[in-house]
């Protein structure tokens, strides 16, 4: 049995957020063997690598999301889901779509599947929402920035992608024209979204 100290910092950790992760209990100066542990006792289960939670606890429709936080503080949700926490087109992604910025090392998880994208400079850092899932804080682009993304990265999710969510944020009045030409501009992707833009408003 683990020493009942470390069990209950780990519990009362794991309670407060409904999970905890390896590296959690690392810097809190638990040993690792106290994870095994406890999941060998039925009080906590493995959901991914590093990554644990409480039997039984509610797990939202954007789980992955919240697991790839943890595992990726520096990371950002970005394009595919972006648009689906969003509720915008119609693309429901088997893997959590996450920026990363520059030269930043690639994660690498078992748990949940990622699709890493480097970002640079104003394009990484800027138009960054915060939100909290399942407990935890987890960094989201924004409407425009993601529409403005889609545009960048049309060849890795098809044009058609960036085209129903344009026009489905457009029409739903999600977004304004001032902050798609912004992000617009910071992605560099003007004049591929201008005859679109001039489309939809006509």
């Amino acid at each position: 049995m683990p020493p009942s100290t470390d069990r209950e910092r780990l519990l009362k950790l794991a309670r407060s957020q409904g999970g905890v992760a390896t590296r959690q209990a690392i810097k809190a100066g638990i040993h690792t063997q106290v994870l095994t542990r406890l999941v060998e006792r039925g009080e906590l289960e493995r959901v991914g690598r590093g990554q644990f939670r409480l039997p039984g606890f509610p797990v939202s429709e954007q789980h992955g999301l919240a697991l790839a936080a943890v595992q990726v503080p520096h990371g950002v949700i970005c394009l595919v889901s972006a648009l689906s926490f969003h509720r915008i087109g119609t693309q429901l992604p088997f893997q959590v779509w996450i920026a990363v910025n520059g030269r930043a090392r690639k994660p690498a998880l078992e748990y949940p599947p990622l699709r890493v994208v480097r970002f640079t400079g104003e394009a990484f850092s800027q138009g960054i929402e915060t939100h909290k899932i399942e407990g935890h804080t987890v960094r989201i682009y924004g409407v425009a920035k993601t529409l403005a993304d889609c545009f960048k990265y049309r060849k890795k999710i098809g044009l058609d992608v960036a085209l129903e969510a344009l026009r489905e944020a457009w029409r739903a009045r999600r977004v304004k024209m001032d902050d798609i030409d912004r992000y617009a501009r910071i992605c560099r992707v003007e004049r591929v979204m201008t005859p679109y833009l001039e489309a939809m408003v006509a």
